[in-house]
């Protein structure tokens, strides 16, 4: 950043006072919260103001109401410091995480862009799960205040899938409203 400096009078004396800086425009680029796609690549945990579209949120009320099965739950909360083994494709947690019982954990998904491994895995389980329950809502969702689970949500509806449903209250709506959480391990992503 640049900051240009401004010598004022002021009884007498002369302050010198620093303006607004000057942001060069690759500084600029680099800060902006939304990539030309419209996903959010920058501050994440942050309100969300606005639809998913072509995805629909669904009311926090009408997920718990889903019954094990009835719906495929993801949760693409960040596995932070966490460290996934190419070979294996099993993640070492530097933290534990507990989610939705019965939800799948595809850490990393929700990033602008999202790793193409990771995205594929999480793709080809929503197709199979899609074949099998040809009309399920599909619910994505991470943590309250969270762009992750509405970029992948979006994307996911964009590349064309039905159904897609973005629990905007996410893990803490769900558990302040009475539901449990369980322990969650990521689903393995072996490198091919």
């Amino acid at each position: 950043m640049i900051a240009a400096l401004r010598r004022i009078p002021w009884a007498g004396m002369v302050l010198a006072m620093t303006a607004a800086p000057v942001l060069s425009p690759a500084w600029a680029q680099q800060a902006a919260p939304f990539d030309a796609q419209g996903y959010r690549n920058a501050a994440f945990r942050a309100p969300v103001d606005r639809d998913p579209a072509p995805a629909s949120a669904i009311p926090l009320a009408q997920a718990r109401q889903l019954a094990p099965g009835a719906a495929l739950f993801i949760d693409v909360l960040p596995a932070e410091g966490a460290h996934r083994d190419g070979a294996s494709g099993a993640w070492t947690l530097a933290t534990p995480h507990e989610t939705i019982p019965g939800a799948l954990w595809y850490p990393e998904t929700g990033r602008a862009p999202p790793d193409p491994l990771l995205w594929q895995a999480l793709t080809t389980q929503v197709a199979a799960f899609r074949r099998q329950h040809p009309a399920a809502p599909i619910v994505l969702f991470c943590r309250a205040d969270c762009w992750m689970s509405w970029n992948a949500a979006r994307r996911l509806a964009l590349g064309g899938v039905a159904g897609v449903r973005w629990l905007a209250e996410g893990i803490e709506g769900w558990h302040d409203a009475g539901g449990n959480l369980v322990p969650a391990t990521p689903v393995p992503v072996p490198d091919k």
